[in-house]
C-alpha cells in the first residue's frame, strides 16, 4: 500500500489549487484538440483536470484520485465542462483497454512504490496512437536564495521521509528510465520549472510549506519515523517564513516531463 507523503491537509491543497494546465502541463497543450477523451490520474482538487477539459471539449474527461478526500472540491469546480471524478487505483484502473486518447498524470509517479507498473497501466487504457503525459518534480534540483540552513534541513528531511515511504523524490530525472522499463520507447523528454520570486509568490509558497512542516501527513510521518522532532519541524517552518519574507528571495523547482506515443 503506497503512502502519500504529502497527505491532503489544507496547506497541501493550497499549492495544488494553484496548478493549471498552462503552468503545469504546458508540454502537453500543443497536442490537445477538441474532441479528445482524456484521463487525469491523481487529479487532486481538479484544477488541472477542469482546465484540460475546456481544451478538449466536447471530449470526455475523467479525473481519478486514490482517495475521495479532494474530490468533493474537484466536483464543485466543474462549471459546465464534460468532466467526471472518481476514486481509482493507478495500478488497477477500472477501465477497459484503449479507453482514452490522452492519459495525463502530474506529480503522481514520485509517490509510488512501483512507478513502472503505474506507467504500464496508464498505457493500457490509452488508445493506440494516443499520448501518455507525465510530469514530475526533481527535489534534489531545487535551489533557492538566500541560503538558509533550515531549508537545507528541510530538503534532506523531505528526501528521508519520502524514501522511508519507498517513494522517489527525484522522480523527474528518472522518467525515461521508468518508461523504458515499462516497455515504452516512443518518447519525447523535456523539462520546465516552477519559479517563486515576487512577494506574493514567495509568501504563498512559504506559507504552504511552513504549514506542511508542522501540520500535514509529511510532518506526522517525519515524527513517526524518527526523522525529526516537533521542535525541529518548527525550525523548518520558521526557515520557510524567513525565506518568504526575504525581499531578494527566489526559488526554482526543476521538473522532468515525458510524452509517450502509445503503440
Amino acid at each position: 500500500m503506497d503512502t502519500y507523503t504529502h497527505g491532503h491537509a489544507d496547506a497541501v491543497l493550497q499549492s495544488h489549487r494553484w496548478r493549471t494546465a498552462e503552468n503545469s502541463a504546458g508540454y502537453l497543450l500543443p497536442h490537445l484538440r477538441p474532441g479528445l477523451d482524456l484521463l487525469d490520474v491523481g487529479c487532486g482538487p481538479g484544477t488541472i483536470t477542469v482546465d484540460l477539459a475546456r481544451r478538449v471539449a466536447p471530449g470526455r474527461v475523467l479525473g481519478v484520485d486514490v482517495t475521495e478526500a479532494p474530490l468533493a472540491e474537484a466536483r464543485a469546480r466543474v462549471d459546465g465542462e464534460q468532466v467526471e471524478f472518481a476514486v481509482g487505483d493507478v495500478y488497477a484502473l477500472d477501465l477497459p483497454d484503449d479507453s482514452f486518447d490522452v492519459v495525463h498524470a502530474h506529480q503522481v509517479l514520485q509517490h509510488l512504490t512501483d512507478p513502472v507498473a503505474a506507467l504500464r497501466e496508464m498505457a493500457r487504457v490509452c488508445r493506440p496512437g494516443g499520448l501518455l503525459a507525465v510530469r514530475e518534480v526533481d527535489y534534489a534540483a531545487t535551489t533557492w536564495f538566500p541560503a538558509d540552513e533550515g531549508l537545507d534541513r528541510w530538503l534532506d528531511l523531505y528526501h528521508r521521509v519520502a524514501r522511508r515511504n519507498d517513494a522517489e523524490p527525484d522522480a523527474g530525472r528518472r522518467l525515461r528510465a521508468w518508461a523504458h522499463a515499462a516497455g515504452l520507447r516512443d518518447l519525447t523528454a523535456s523539462a520546465s520549472t516552477y519559479c517563486y520570486a515576487d512577494d506574493a509568490e514567495r509568501r504563498w509558497w512559504g506559507d504552504s510549506w511552513a504549514g506542511r512542516a508542522t501540520a500535514s501527513a509529511f510532518a506526522e510521518q517525519a515524527v513517526a519515523y524518527g526523522r525529526a522532532t516537533a521542535a525541529e519541524l518548527a525550525e523548518v517552518a520558521a526557515a520557510w517564513q524567513r525565506w518568504a519574507g526575504a525581499d531578494d528571495g527566489w526559488l526554482g523547482m526543476l521538473h522532468g516531463e515525458l510524452l509517450v506515443r502509445v503503440g
